[in-house]
């Protein structure tokens, strides 16, 4: 068998295990808020999330060229290099998203991805200077350094901008309907509620429609529907609000429908479609990149070290059949792994209203964070006036749970956080999708939910030092994700091209033993947790 059919073969068996793990990983980002406040049945939640990623699959083939030809220039590498540079970033990343499934811990498939990219590109550049094959000796023209940096300054920014934007809106939003809500759902709510929605439709599918059939014709010309809501946005979202608005007011009326629920459902399904719309191209542009390169190099007959791949830099469209097998692929994952639940008490549990065990430790860089917070607090309090003082402690007044519930049935937090926390992160996401911006849906989903906990006040004088070290532990995570995606992807690179096929074989079984070794140690893990419940519940 051809050594780069092979390669090809083995780079969609990757594939589909890397969705696997990689909707594992990133389940949190749109199952969070609506398990957290206990919304619906938990099938419920599952259906529509499941709906919102198959949706979403089918408008992610705009980013697919992120993976081909984003951070770095496929025209200075031959058809052999690209290939085991392929390769090598698959390897790493299914191995690298399943340590951080195993330890329960979230990660950025979009970091792991870029990072990975970058690290097998610039070792398989180096080596190709070195033998003098390549197209170029200028390390500089391998590498697009300016393009990667902006997409990397634009996930880390992503941390900044989608907590502040978390905490800010929850503050408002808890001003206005308070913890007490249940009083307001006849008046209030709808408003909130046709806000939020306006909100998530105009950034997903208004802002979105740009890159659907809908927008242009068979002859590339903008269609009449297009043309008008790119020409009277204004008109459009005054009749979005108020159709939302309107449709909130006769379904609490008519069928007694929380508008809460109404807006946590909505933007549960808007966060998984913007999920796999945005990312999906970490999963599956790599593979279909390498599957591209080998029908290039068969329509060309060139040399495999002697043909540049300066055909990638061409828009090639992505197959629908092939983005809808990928969403299949994510919505059955969803429904059947473990770690994916796993991963997803990790952020119920650091922004969960009330007191509990906490899963971190604090450090004393955790305590001077909670110590800053507590100065600006006081600071803006003594400028605050007292009657805003007055109105806005009475709507922080919490709601006490009646002492029959179960404490499983208790939400870690309530229906305004979730309907904030879905709304500010489907937003960010699919704006970055509009812009053909890869994002880290786990870095903004993440922090909209710090954000949102923080402005709520869960965090505690008692409980803040351990919530801050959860969050840094996170985010350090992260930033190990970064390093460690890029050595590793690098040594593997080195490996497969020194190696060809012996480098194959050995990469292969290294990912196939990770990915066992992990399997069976997730199982003993929980089989062990299990065990001391039920010796505790005994007792």
């Amino acid at each position: 068998m051809d050594i780069f059919l092979l390669i090809v073969i083995i780079l969609f068996v990757v594939a589909a295990l890397d969705l696997i793990v990689g909707v594992s990983n990133d389940a949190v980002n749109f199952l969070n808020s609506a398990i957290g406040s206990k919304v619906a049945p938990f099938k419920t939640i599952m259906v529509i999330a499941t709906l919102g990623i198959l949706a979403g699959s089918f408008s992610s083939s705009g980013l697919m060229e992120v993976a081909r030809k984003g951070v770095f220039d496929p025209s200075m590498f031959t058809y052999e290099s690209i290939m085991f540079l392929f390769l090598a970033v698959m390897l790493t990343d299914i191995i690298l998203l399943d340590f951080f499934n195993e330890i329960g811990m979230p990660t950025s498939t979009t970091v792991s991805i870029v990072f990975e990219l970058l690290g097998a590109a610039t070792m398989i550049a180096f080596l190709l200077i070195a033998a003098q094959k390549g197209g170029s000796e200028n390390m500089a023209d391998f590498i697009k350094v300016g393009k990667a940096m902006k997409i990397v300054g634009g996930i880390f920014s992503s941390i900044l901008i989608a907590f502040t934007l978390g905490a800010v809106v929850q503050f408002f939003s808890r001003w206005a309907l308070t913890f007490n809500y249940q009083h307001k759902l006849d008046s209030t709510a709808p408003i909130f509620a046709g806000l939020a929605i306006t909100a998530i439709t105009y950034f997903l599918f208004v802002k979105g429609i740009k890159s659907t059939p809908f927008a242009k014709t068979s002859t590339g010309e903008e269609t009449q529907f297009y043309h008008y809501i790119k020409n009277n946005i204004p008109t459009v979202v005054g009749i979005l609000f108020a159709f939302w608005t309107l449709l909130n007011f006769i379904l609490k009326k008519v069928a007694n429908v929380n508008p809460l629920k109404t807006v946590v459902l909505a933007g549960t399904f808007a966060l998984a479609m913007a999920f796999a719309g945005n990312d999906l191209v970490n999963f599956i542009g790599v593979p279909i990149g390498a599957f591209q390169s080998y029908g290039f190099a068969q329509e060309s007959g060139l040399a495999a070290n002697e043909m540049l791949m300066t055909r990638l830099n061409e828009a090639v469209e992505v197959p629908l059949y092939l983005l809808g097998l990928s969403g299949l692929i994510m919505a059955i994952t969803l429904w059947t792994s473990s770690k994916a639940r796993k991963v997803t008490e990790t952020e119920i549990n650091l922004a969960r209203q009330d007191e509990g065990e906490e899963r971190f430790k604090p450090n004393f860089l955790a305590n001077g964070i909670v110590k800053l917070g507590e100065t600006i607090g006081k600071g803006l309090e003594v400028i605050t006036p007292i009657p805003m003082k007055t109105s806005i402690k009475n709507s922080y007044v919490a709601r006490i749970f009646t002492t029959e519930m179960r404490e499983e049935d208790k939400p870690a937090f309530d229906l305004i956080r979730a309907s904030v926390n879905l709304m500010m992160a489907s937003i960010v996401i699919s704006y970055a999708t509009f812009k053909k911006m890869p994002l880290s849906t786990t870095y903004v989903s993440f922090m909209v939910a710090m954000g949102t906990s923080l402005a709520d006040k869960a965090w505690g004088r008692e409980s803040a030092p351990y919530r801050v070290a959860g969050v840094l532990n996170v985010i350090g995570g992260w930033l190990m994700t970064a390093l460690i995606a890029f050595t590793a992807a690098a040594i593997f690179a080195f490996i497969l091209f020194k190696l060809k096929l012996i480098g194959i074989i050995l990469v292969v079984a290294l990912a196939i033993f990770a990915l066992f070794r992990s399997h069976f140690a997730f199982k003993r893990k929980e089989k062990a947790l299990a065990e001391a419940r039920a010796s505790q519940g005994n007792h």
